[in-house]
């Protein structure tokens, strides 16, 4: 019998009611109280900017700070026009429809068309295919600027400056940092630190070792209490699971979903680690399971491309030295290290060099680790956009005289290789005693974190 069902053909008409309506209730929708984020934005006209990042980091409530942002300099709230396309009612678009959002608002507002700016806030744009051509024609045609975000599995970095052929500019965003949480539990001191009372200072201190361990998702932060342990490790599981299902093993037709797992296991449990491809894949050579070194690397790559982990290479102009010595690799976030740590309790140490290296790189800086000709150790080369380099060393107790001697000899070895670089030492728990060593500054994480600027 022939199949009388008739597939109806998707028209930009059959979607105008529901994109007008959007607009509308996006317009009147009163702007959302939510815990200001310290992302850097980018300036620049003609040029869309990509808000990125992990999953559940916060991509779509930065974008409503952004346009409260603007509301508050004078910009009119009919200007700020919010848009998601997860919305069923717009499934199958295509980039053709998508002219059809600019031209419900103008039919709205038409006032505004060509004598203006209106900005457009388009999240999870790309379940849209083709939708770069559509953003790209409109910086060039209308007066209009744009904001995008979505879920990391298609709107990546690497893919936004191929895909927006340099007419995009990225906006990083990540879990709170020490900064933040304060901020959003309310508990932000308003002074600088040497202001502090001493029960400010262990408050802080408390907050710090708190943090260190629960991490910084939002969705988090209201399971810090002790009875609340297992359902946290729950929620980050599944932020792990999400990115491995969705954004790796899906997006990329992974054949060896369990060797990736094995991989996120490794980098995820051994926060702050050196690894290598080499040994990894020596190691599960040595248990017979079969996958190649290029298949391991591509792995490693997607992992970083959701920002799930960062790695960096050892310090060097060389790039086979870069490429044949470990890198170091960190979690996204100090709590998903918990879910693969085989100790079974957070270890201090490497969770505060997890914090100062999202830290570092929330300030922009460029990083890298240093090993020295005489074989000592350097957590960080920070390189700053103007050049100024500091050396950072990341020890949560400096108490232990022996433990003083290897840190301080560390840095002061890694400088005369490095001579122009600063030297800081990081810790969390304050001398006991004075301790000073020529051209090494000690400061005390929770006043580096608070007090130095974004």
């Amino acid at each position: 019998m022939e199949d009388q069902s008739i597939t109806p053909t998707t028209t930009l008409d059959s979607y105008r009611s529901a994109i007008r309506q959007k607009i509308v209730d996006s317009i009147a929708r009163p702007m959302p109280v939510l815990t200001q984020r310290d992302v850097w934005l980018p300036e620049a006209s003609q040029k869309a900017i990509a808000v990125i990042g992990m999953r559940r980091a916060g991509k779509t409530s930065l974008l409503w700070q952004i346009m409260a942002q603007q509301l508050a300099q004078g910009v009119p709230r009919e200007a700020l026009v919010y848009f998601s396309f997860e919305d069923e009612r717009l499934a199958g678009m295509t980039a053709l429809d998508l002219q059809g959002v600019v031209e419900e608002y103008y039919k709205l507002h038409p006032e505004r068309r060509d004598s203006q700016k209106t900005i457009f806030f388009l999240d999870e744009i790309q379940l849209v295919p083709g939708w770069e051509t559509f953003v790209r024609r409109i910086l060039d045609t209308e007066t209009i600027g744009i904001y995008l975000s979505g879920s990391s599995a298609k709107l990546l970095s690497r893919e936004i400056a191929t895909s927006m052929r340099g007419r995009a500019l990225e906006a990083i965003v990540t879990p709170f940092s020490f900064r933040e949480m304060l901020r959003h539990h309310g508990v932000l001191p308003t002074q600088p630190s040497r202001h502090w009372t001493k029960a400010q200072r262990s408050a802080s201190h408390h907050q710090l070792v708190q943090y260190l361990a629960v991490g910084g998702f939002p969705e988090a932060q209201s399971l810090l209490a002790p009875q609340h342990t297992r359902q946290r490790l729950e929620l980050l599981k599944t932020y792990v699971d999400v990115v491995l299902l969705r954004d790796v093993i899906e997006r990329h037709n992974v054949t060896q979903p369990q060797v990736l797992r094995w991989l996120v296991q490794q980098l995820l449990g051994n926060a702050a680690g050196a690894f290598s491809v080499n040994r990894f894949f020596n190691d599960l050579k040595s248990r017979g399971i079969a996958v190649g070194k290029e298949r391991l690397h591509e792995y490693l790559a997607h992992l970083e491309d959701t920002f799930l982990v960062t790695s960096i290479h050892i310090a060097s102009e060389s790039e086979r030295r870069r490429q044949v010595n470990p890198r170091k690799s960190y979690p996204v976030d100090t709590g998903l290290s918990a879910l693969f740590d085989p100790a079974g309790k957070p270890n201090t140490g490497h969770a505060l060099e997890t914090v100062v290296l999202h830290e570092c790189l929330r300030r922009g800086a460029q990083l890298a680790y240093v090993r020295t000709t005489q074989g000592y150790e350097v957590d960080f080369l920070a390189t700053r956009y103007d050049g100024q380099q500091t050396l950072i060393q990341v020890c949560a107790d400096i108490n232990n005289p022996d433990t003083f001697s290897r840190e301080t000899r560390a840095l002061q070895a890694a400088q005369l290789e490095h001579p122009t670089a600063q030297c800081l030492l990081i810790t969390m728990e304050p001398p006991l005693r004075e301790k000073l060593v020529d051209g090494v500054t000690i400061v005390l994480a929770m006043d580096w974190l608070l007090d130095s600027p974004s």
